[in-house]
């Protein structure tokens, strides 16, 4: 069993505070763009104008990440507190709500520049579950996305939530949609997949949805939702819609169907 009193923030110099959950963004954006860069585009087209994709891409993820939590975990809060829509240092970040941020600025981007955004989502794709490993270390310090009880030897208490015996779902995330993503992510992209526009996308879809779904069982459902249709969680659903999404990609970019 392990403790978790952590502090959520990582820095205060004088009265201005630096927190974990931001610097997890930062480093994920930050290596991501350093690998694409240097290891993984081999467009000269795409990397002439790559930089000036990542402001597309920031701006995507923060609107869509926190519209997306709004629309699917707390609507009804939101519409009666309209200005608490603008409060992003509270907290309320969706991914899946940042990754239609990311598809939509992709498809203007691309468009702009008369280019197959795909080119530009694989390359996200690939380097995504390092933004999420080190993200849901963020969760886990922040003692938020918690998992059920449970007296599993590996147990954490969060003693920012209450006294309870815990599943530490924020780093079965990160193992799972971090490390084991990129992984498999690594070993597609080695089979020449990145050479065949959407292909890596639709990896990215199925195997991420796989894996959230998975330990959506181990978490704590969102406290003003809970379990919904089927007793499964938001999560759940929105996963499933996009394993769906994945695999109808998958399909129509692959040439040996």
């Amino acid at each position: 069993m392990f403790i978790n009193n952590f502090d959520p923030v990582a820095l205060e110099i004088l009265s201005f505070e630096i927190r974990w959950y931001s610097l997890s963004y930062i480093f994920g954006i930050l290596i991501g763009w350093f690998l694409c860069k240097k290891i993984f585009i081999k467009d000269l087209k795409v990397d002439k104008i790559f930089d000036d994709y990542i402001t597309y891409l920031i701006i995507g993820i923060i609107i869509g990440g926190r519209f997306g939590y709004i629309i699917f975990y707390n609507l009804n809060y939101y519409i009666n507190n309209i200005f608490d829509i603008f409060k992003i240092w509270e907290g309320g970040m969706s991914f899946h709500g940042g990754l239609i941020g990311v598809i939509v600025s992709t498809i203007i981007f691309a468009k702009k520049n008369q280019q197959d955004p795909f080119l530009y989502l694989d390359l996200v794709s690939l380097v995504t579950p390092i933004g999420i490993f080190f993200g849901r270390l963020a969760n886990f310090i922040n003692s938020e996305l918690y998992g059920i009880p449970t007296e599993v030897p590996w147990s954490v208490i969060f003693t920012n939530v209450d006294n309870l015996s815990r599943h530490p779902s924020q780093l079965y995330e990160a193992i799972l949609e971090g490390i084991i993503l990129f992984l498999i992510l690594m070993y597609f992209k080695k089979k020449n997949f990145l050479t065949k526009p959407g292909l890596i996308s639709g990896i990215f879809l199925i195997f991420y949805s796989i894996f959230r779904f998975f330990v959506e069982f181990f978490r704590e459902p969102d406290e003003q939702l809970g379990y919904l249709m089927f007793k499964l969680s938001m999560g759940q659903i929105i996963s499933l819609i996009f394993l769906s999404i994945g695999i109808i990609i998958f399909y129509l970019k692959n040439e040996n169907k």
